[in-house]
């Protein structure tokens, strides 16, 4: 499969040094004296230093060139930048499925990813939300990891949950898409609280109660 990955922060280079070895797969990011650096040094030293990109790994700035040919668009741009990427890719490639990466809401409309998706794209095309407890560094370094892939096409779930699948990164389908993206963003919200926790010194019975009733919120939430 031909993937196009845009975004290139430490997700989107993990995602791509990892799905390299079994897709072709070009790398996309906005700023073209970034990607030339990167494209130069073969690695990203701003988001994931110290993990050399292997040479199948195609890198541009060039919009149309990361999708010209790709068989899915893997948007891993923060919230904040989906919109814009969402008309670009509309612009260049309409009809092509994607999945987005990003967690949150979007700023000004409180929307959350997937209706900036049926807002901007044309209804239709495949899409699907990737999330999950994930570390850019750990995936980079190719340790086990799983994720949920979550669409309301239950076919192109499973279909590139299986593609995608493999070299320790292992993916779950589903199709409670709104469920996957308020875990995502609101999981958040937990881990900063557990930070704190730890920080304050409050001990690890503080920290299982805030994982504990966190979860038991986020669930709540998700199916009032």
């Amino acid at each position: 499969m031909k993937l196009a990955i845009l975004g290139a922060g430490a997700w989107g280079t993990a995602l791509a040094l990892t799905l390299s070895g079994r897709h072709r797969v070009t790398l996309w990011g906005r700023d073209p004296e970034a990607m030339d650096r990167i494209s130069v040094a073969r690695i990203n030293e701003r988001y994931l230093p110290g993990h050399p990109l292997p040479a199948q790994l195609a890198l541009t700035s060039e919009f149309s060139r990361a999708v010209e040919g790709a068989d899915l668009a893997l948007l891993t741009v923060p919230v904040a930048g989906l919109r814009e990427t969402l008309r670009t890719l509309h612009y260049h490639r309409p009809d092509l499925p994607i999945l987005w990466a990003c967690k949150g809401f979007e700023q000004g409309s409180d929307f959350m990813p997937h209706q900036v998706v049926a807002e901007t794209l044309q209804s239709g095309v495949d899409s699907g939300v990737l999330s999950g407890p994930s570390f850019a560094e750990e995936v980079a370094n190719g340790l086990p990891t799983a994720i949920t892939l979550s669409s309301l096409q239950p076919k192109f779930a499973r279909d590139i949950s299986r593609t995608l699948h493999g070299h320790r990164l292992r993916l779950y389908s589903s199709t409670d898409v709104v469920g996957v993206e308020l875990a995502g963003a609101l999981k958040n919200v937990i881990a900063i609280a557990s930070g704190l926790s730890d920080e304050l010194g409050l001990g690890l019975n503080a920290r299982a109660a805030l994982v504990t009733r966190g979860l038991a919120e986020i669930a709540r939430l998700g199916v009032a």
